[in-house]
């Protein structure tokens, strides 16, 4: 293994004991210093002493260098979609400056990535917009106009099921109900559908006051209810649903419940990260764990708006 590729510590102290030893074998092999008659007991001596040292040198370079390891071990593990992860400044002078520019570092990054991933999010939420407008608009009047055109019952059946399908998709991508008649009558349409279309029992606990929220919030809190409740609907095999907003200290929660198959079934579904990201962007906080009825709970909780 080349030199390059072994760890800080044990570079420097190769090289502290390297020094040490080839300082002590000149100390027990000039004649000047080391008498005959007793040679064996100052040998000795050198010898504990040469312990003594290399021991001292290992615990003063490892309590050095140590934020340096730990520094190495958080860029690893590092994740902006979960901020505030920053290094304690210790160590020596120069490690505790290269600790100070990485945490300065995370908060550019931190702050860089809050302002593309909203652009990015008031950009879908426009396109979803658009598309919702030209789906309930231009097909849906495509449909309409077909179906007043047909005698057949058969196909009108048909037409009317497709003009429908053109109504839910459109209703999904903009939910105007949320625009017009607030984020409770949303999330009480969006899970009603849901246990309409899904078969799965829905349970609703809605507090009947909230803290005011911004536009951001509500959007966010009603994306992250429907991303979970169609994972609940394609992946966790429940019976049951619960689906709660209840106020906070200075914030909103929701959570929502499943009795499913548990964690499991979140592995690689579910636009987890999505829903974080969401979360990130509005200063809020999401959390995804096992319930105690077996399946799984989504948490998301997002700061009031102020004034």
């Amino acid at each position: 293994m080349r030199f390059s590729r072994v760890p800080l510590l044990w570079r420097v102290f190769a090289i502290n004991a390297a020094l040490l030893v080839i300082a002590t074998l000149l100390l027990a092999l000039t004649p000047a210093t080391v008498h005959a008659s007793i040679a064996f007991v100052e040998g000795l001596d050198l010898a504990i002493g040469l312990v003594v040292m290399l021991a001292a040198n290992l615990l003063l370079l490892r309590h050095t260098l140590r934020p340096i390891d730990r520094l190495i071990e958080r860029m690893r593990a590092v994740d902006l979609l979960r901020p505030g992860q920053r290094l304690v400044e210790r160590g020596g002078a120069e490690v505790a400056g290269l600790v100070r520019v990485f945490n300065q570092m995370l908060e550019r990054l931190e702050a860089e990535r809050r302002e593309s991933g909203r652009r990015a999010l008031e950009a879908q939420e426009a396109e979803r917009r658009r598309i919702a407008s030209g789906l309930h608009d231009e097909v849906g009047q495509v449909l309409t106009g077909v179906l007043l055109r047909l005698d057949d019952e058969e196909t009108k059946q048909a037409v009317r099921q497709a003009l429908e399908e053109v109504r839910r998709i459109a209703q999904e991508l903009r939910p105007e109900m949320l625009e017009q008649l607030g984020l409770v009558s949303a999330l009480t349409e969006l899970s009603r559908k849901f246990g309409d279309q899904s078969g799965i029992r829905v349970v609703r606990r809605f507090a009947s006051e909230l803290p005011p929220l911004s536009d951001e919030a509500e959007i966010a809190i009603y994306r992250v209810a429907q991303e979970s409740l169609t994972n609940v609907a394609r992946h966790a095999h429940a019976s049951r649903v619960e689906v709660a907003l209840q106020p906070g200290i200075d914030s909103v929660v929701l959570s929502i419940v499943d009795d499913g198959r548990g964690m499991a079934s979140t592995n690689g579904h579910g636009g987890l990260r999505g829903m974080r990201e969401r979360a990130l962007l509005v200063g809020g906080a999401l959390a995804v764990k096992p319930a105690r009825a077996g399946g799984v709970e989504v948490r998301l909780e997002v700061p009031a708006r102020e004034g």
